[in-house]
């Protein structure tokens, strides 16, 4: 499929550059990826892979424009309070870039709806922010076998990590089960900087893009934590993959989803 003037045009910061070249820009615009969760890290992250070009992005989000999230998720407007979500972030990414074909969904992920959603897509973008959602799709991607990039954030701190089918741990191998309820503060009880979404989810699209072209080194195995207030960026080397996890180890326990049920927000330490 020959590239048209136009697009050899909006892309050709990304043509010129040797890793990408017209070969990896044809590779974005064929493929697919759905982000869960179009808040303060799927809005940023959106609003990158719609510029990247890539060719159909799902959104996922249940949810409508309140005041207060326009702090921090900048695909939404004032105008956009009231509205859902997902219809707000295609309307953003479609005037952004037409090229893109941008898929809906306006609906809770669970147990019943989510190996649907993720199978038609090459990669996964978890912005969520509780952990019933996070053990949800890391457990169905590993049963699909996709890759997915992880992220969370919370007050001035942010942590991401790649899982890639066959090459690393995935989150249930890093953080077991989801903490008890209540046991961590949500975002809105404990707040979240708003500039913190854009840090985070733009490395989420940038793990993405990397994928998809195969350049670079993945977050695979790793865990990189980010402290706005120290400036410090942090890669935590993880174990490799436990043998005896009960979704992608050896013998897995785990063959069915499970919807846990917990209080939201999400930043969970590695260490």
């Amino acid at each position: 499929m020959a590239m048209t003037d136009e697009q050899i045009e909006r892309y050709s910061r990304h043509i010129i550059l040797n890793e990408v070249g017209v070969k990896g820009q044809k590779k974005l615009l064929n493929a697919k990826v759905l982000i869960i969760g179009a808040g303060g890290l799927g809005a940023p992250c959106a609003m990158y892979l719609a510029a990247a070009g890539v060719g159909t992005i799902g959104i996922v989000d249940a949810d409508v424009v309140d005041l207060s999230n326009l702090q921090r998720q900048i695909i939404h407007a004032t105008a956009d309070v009231g509205k859902p979500k997902v219809k707000s972030a295609e309307e953003t990414m479609m005037a952004m870039n037409p090229d893109v074909t941008v898929k809906t969904y306006q609906l809770f992920v669970n147990s019943t709806n989510i190996r649907e959603l993720v199978r038609e897509y090459d990669f996964v973008i978890d912005g969520t922010d509780n952990f019933p959602a996070k053990f949800l799709i890391n457990d169905a991607c590993v049963m699909e076998k996709k890759p997915f990039s992880h992220a969370g954030i919370i007050r001035f701190k942010g942590q991401l990590m790649t899982y890639i089918p066959g090459q690393g741990p995935c989150y249930r191998c890093v953080f077991k089960d989801p903490p008890p309820k209540d046991a961590v503060p949500t975002c809105k009880q404990a707040g979240v900087i708003g500039a913190m979404g854009g840090v985070i989810g733009s490395l989420q699209a940038m793990e993405a893009i990397k994928y998809i072209v195969g350049v670079g080194e993945s977050l695979v195995g790793k865990l990189l934590t980010y402290d706005a207030l120290k400036n410090d960026f942090h890669a935590i080397k993880l174990p490799p993959v436990d043998g005896k996890c009960p979704v992608c180890g050896e013998n897995p326990t785990i063959t069915e989803l499970i919807d846990y049920e917990q209080a939201a927000c999400d930043l969970k330490s590695a260490h």
